[in-house]
């Protein structure tokens, strides 16, 4: 239901500056292969490039399929007037996005990309390379044995009373008001980095929508400093546990309820997003807000969760993640060649 609503160029404000197209690679009347060209004009419009993208790509083991399927795309794309395809991206960065190259063993978070380890070599064999690699780091909060670092935790204090920085949950009970604080602080915390493209107001909404039934409110908190929002967290248990369950794979009629009813059970989850506003980075406010997040989880009984996707260039989330016990677990990338063959 998510990926149908990914693609709807009607109902997905993602669609008002975007298009699309799909494309269906045959062999022997058989399908073995899918790909979507995609345009995003806020992009290219917010680096100042001419890039185009692709996404939604499955295919069979089928290297000369996976070749055309690119192919196809790129010629879409160019005829955009667009130099380079890039890719994968669901539809873009906001999203799903990136193919899994490293942690095939680890269980799948909800909401983040799996793929057979084949994929990567189909990438290469379309004329692909690496451009950026999208990290998954394990936290340990809750595990047997873990324990905040001192040093670290005695910082992360010193500077919320520095910066007279507190904590609330999200009030369900005003959600939307809520989701206009997280709005206003998204696209002012993540403008400066890798690939990031706005959202409209139109498409976040849209898209917490989908995630309000989802939402346990002590996992979705906003930080403020002297009483203005400065950044938020947005943690999200994983529902790809009870939806393993599911013998059937059908998620209508009763596969949505069981996995609702699942939701208070869950104590392992992926945290999707960490903000802060540009103006209050200063004064060690990342370590703070793990540090919080790190008392929430032992406080609810978490035995772990994983926070992805986290730039392989972004040293200062990765230095304080990792002083906190965070590992890299899995890994997924980003892949690029000029719309011209």
């Amino acid at each position: 239901m998510m990926v149908r609503d990914a693609l709807d160029t009607k109902s997905n404000p993602f669609y008002r500056e975007a298009d699309r197209a799909l494309f269906i690679a045959r062999r022997d009347g058989r399908p073995v292969g899918r790909i979507a060209a995609i345009e995003n004009r806020t992009h290219n419009e917010t680096h100042g490039d001419r890039v185009g993208f692709f996404g939604f790509f499955d295919a069979a083991d089928d290297p000369d399929a996976t070749a055309g399927l690119v192919s196809a795309a790129g010629t879409w794309l160019r005829a955009k007037g667009l130099t380079a395809i890039r890719g994968p991206m669901n539809p873009s960065t906001n999203y799903e996005c990136g193919l899994l190259v490293d942690g095939f063993d680890q269980h799948p978070q909800f909401l983040t990309t799996w793929n057979p380890p084949y994929y990567e070599g189909l990438m290469l064999g379309a004329g692909l390379s690496s451009v950026q690699d999208l990290l998954g780091y394990w936290l340990p909060y809750g595990e047997a044995g873990f324990k905040a670092p001192e040093r670290v935790a005695a910082l992360a204090a010193r500077a919320a009373a520095r910066a007279k920085l507190t904590f609330r949950d999200v009030q369900m009970n005003r959600f939307w008001d809520e989701v206009q604080i997280c709005w206003d602080v998204y696209n002012s915390a993540w403008e400066k980095n890798w690939g990031f493209v706005p959202m409209s107001h139109g498409e976040f909404m849209h898209m917490a929508k989908d995630l309000k039934s989802l939402l346990i409110p002590q996992f979705a908190f906003i930080a403020e400093i002297k009483g203005q929002p400065a950044g938020f967290m947005l943690s999200i248990p994983d529902y790809n546990i009870p939806l393993k369950a599911n013998r059937s794979g059908r998620l209508l009629p009763f596969g949505a309820v069981r996995m609702l009813l699942a939701k208070s059970r869950l104590r392992t989850g992926r945290i999707m997003a960490l903000g802060i506003k540009e103006e209050f980075r200063a004064g060690s406010i990342l370590p703070v807000f793990m540090h919080e997040a790190a008392r929430r989880a032992t406080a609810y009984g978490s035995t772990g969760a994983e926070a992805s996707w986290v730039l392989e260039n972004n040293q200062p989330m990765r230095q304080v993640i990792e002083a906190w016990g965070g590992r890299v677990y899995r890994r997924w990338r980003i892949y690029e060649r000029p719309t011209t063959p």
